[in-house]
């Protein structure tokens, strides 16, 4: 995602990543990793919960990619790293 945000910019599309790690291990890792976009904190498991990306164990968590609209569709799922093209077609 990091090295790809002119063309989610080009689509208008925010992202954001999203782990149950605390807000300051989202700090550090964004400073190291030079991210430019969002870590967004769960640490209950509740948004992964809901998006279905929790592993069978209920603790880990399965890498998912979301494409939801403003209109709150999800216009985009896959599990792993899909390609940006992948995950940008549902927009044209």
């Amino acid at each position: 995602m990091r090295d790809e945000q002119t063309r989610y910019h080009e689509h208008s599309v925010t992202t954001l990543g999203m782990n149950p790690a605390s807000l300051a291990s989202h700090e550090k890792y964004t400073e190291g990793f030079q991210f430019n976009f969002p870590l967004v904190s769960d640490p209950g498991r509740a948004a992964a919960r809901a998006f279905q990306a929790l592993k069978p164990d209920e603790v880990g968590i399965l890498r998912t990619v979301y494409l939801i609209g403003t209109d709150g569709t999800v216009l985009f799922g896959m599990r792993g790293a899909p390609a940006v093209d992948a995950i940008l077609a549902p927009l044209g």
